[in-house]
């Protein structure tokens, strides 16, 4: 089987998927007159003239206040307001958006018909409403990763490595395969630059090593397998460590424990 097959789609290189299915989405509906005191950090707005308006703080409800965009206009209407919280490995993608997202949706068709679906849903709430709402905003979530990818939203970061013409194919190699013994020569070569090309532009563009990356990359992938209850072992195999005990040496590094007392809390 062709190893890179999970990375195309459509003819492209896949730059998302093996991040999207790494993290979870959770979102929960706020009244609109409650959003600013229970946090929201997600709403959608419809203008005077029918024409909505999407706002997105993606690290959470401490910035809403300081964001220009996230406060309503007197011709404007709240229609939605919801917590959207993003856990699991991957999350980084996330991290990597801009500090605050306003988009108005006649600019961004492919976001508008998953988003006036959406709040049909809480203006006309039927049966099933709130599941319908949730899955609804995990697409939501995921389009707008995409519409921030394909509009450069950063020059700086994950975002701005899965949006440069050879970094991202690099990238999306670690993400799908992070057991395999990455190194300088092998990475250069999935991204079609030289050695020494690929680490300076790497380090330009993501702000880290691409070792410090994979590390980064692999204990994520490490903690989020753990947390669902998969053995110590088969996680440290899973994410390319030596051995159990290296495993463990790193995960303590990182985040102060012991990987055996992550998976109790699951198990």
């Amino acid at each position: 089987m062709n190893v890179h097959a999970t990375n195309i789609f459509g003819g492209r290189l896949d730059r998302l998927s093996s991040l999207i299915e790494r993290f979870r989405v959770q979102a929960d509906l706020v009244a609109p007159d409650e959003a600013e005191a229970r946090g929201a950090n997600f709403v959608v707005l419809r203008g005077a003239d029918d024409a909505l308006r999407l706002v997105f703080v993606p690290n959470g409800s401490g910035d809403c206040a300081a964001c220009d965009h996230f406060s309503v206009e007197e011709s404007e209407a709240l229609l939605v307001a919801a917590k959207i919280e993003i856990a699991g490995a991957g999350h980084h993608l996330v991290l990597a958006l801009p500090r605050c997202i306003s988009v108005a949706l006649v600019d961004a068709p492919d976001l508008r018909t998953v988003v006036s679906p959406l709040v049909e849903e809480v203006v006309q709430p039927r049966c099933g409403g709130q599941a319908v709402f949730h899955r609804l905003a995990e697409v939501v979530v995921i389009r707008l990763l995409r519409h921030a990818l394909e509009s450069d939203a950063a020059d700086v970061g994950l975002l701005a490595g899965l949006s440069h013409p050879r970094l991202a194919a690099a990238l999306v190699a670690m993400h799908e395969r992070p057991g395999v013994a990455w190194n300088l020569e092998s990475l250069a070569a999935e991204a079609g630059m030289s050695r020494t090309q690929f680490a300076v532009t790497f380090k330009e563009v993501l702000g880290m090593t691409p070792g410090a990356y994979m590390s980064n990359w692999r204990l994520d992938i490490a903690r989020a397998e753990l947390e669902s209850g998969v053995q110590v072992r088969a996680v440290a195999r899973m994410c390319g460590f030596t051995s159990a005990a290296a495993f463990s040496r790193a995960f303590a590094r990182r985040y102060g424990h012991a990987p055996k007392l992550e998976r109790r809390k699951a198990v």
